[in-house]
């Protein structure tokens, strides 16, 4: 398709995408402003200008991948009862440098991915209510705690994507992923949400105690024998054979 003048993408925007594709690719620290100029086709002094620092650009992208991620998100949970905030990214080919910046910065931490990961939970919880009000989610006692583990889970596979790739056959970052080698990943993920791991009834005294876990304390303290307590000190093994 020919590019027209309305579509084609700003300075800015070029220095956007060069910067996520070289970051998720070498990582923040080893890729130098002067190889995101070049990729981007504009002057280093452009990138200052535009966004003010390396860091200032970092912040940019962490930014535009948790937009993308929400707007992917919400795309989708109407259609699908699926909870893995980054399945829509993977289904779709411009998606894989958004995951391959994701593993990057999740394996280099700092404030920065700290701030992204609480930006997707809090997305996570917006999108969360939005499937219960569509009947596809049970409401939960503690929707942000519920949310942010959600997000764990999805990120912890994200940065061990060559086991997923090893152990179940899916390849996140793969640059062309057929939808149904996504299968064996996500038929056991399916499984899980909807038909849950233990039987009814199992966890009933985890989830009493975790409901009031000072009745549960009280409960347990009074099953318990006292301690052998002496003034000295508890008994010793050859003091509790005589």
């Amino acid at each position: 398709m020919e590019t027209t003048a309305e579509s084609a993408p700003t300075g800015a925007e070029r220095i956007l995408e060069a910067a996520i594709d070289l970051f998720g690719e070498h990582g923040f620290r080893a890729t130098p402003l002067k190889a995101i100029a070049a990729r981007a086709g504009v002057s280093q002094p452009l990138i200052v200008h535009h966004y003010q620092s390396k860091e200032g650009l970092r912040a940019a992208c962490d930014e535009h991948v948790a937009h993308m991620v929400r707007v992917r998100k919400e795309d989708t949970v109407d259609e699908e009862s699926q909870f893995d905030p980054f399945l829509a990214l993977r289904r779709m080919q411009d998606g894989r440098p958004l995951l391959r910046y994701l593993t990057r910065a999740l394996t280099e931490g700092g404030t920065h991915t700290s701030a992204l990961i609480d930006d997707m939970i809090d997305d996570a919880v917006a999108y969360l209510a939005q499937g219960e009000r569509a009947g596809l989610i049970k409401p939960s006692a503690v929707p942000r705690d519920r949310a942010a583990l959600l997000v764990i889970w999805s990120l912890g596979a994200l940065t061990l994507h060559e086991h997923v790739h090893r152990l179940l056959g899916a390849d996140f970052l793969a640059d062309s992923t057929p939808p149904e080698s996504l299968h064996r990943y996500l038929r056991p993920a399916v499984e899980l949400y909807t038909q849950g791991l233990v039987q009814q009834g199992s966890f009933d005294r985890l989830s009493a105690a975790l409901d009031d876990p000072a009745a549960a304390d009280a409960e347990a303290g009074g099953d318990r024998e006292p301690p052998d307590v002496r003034p000295d000190g508890p008994a010793r093994d050859d003091e509790k054979e005589q």
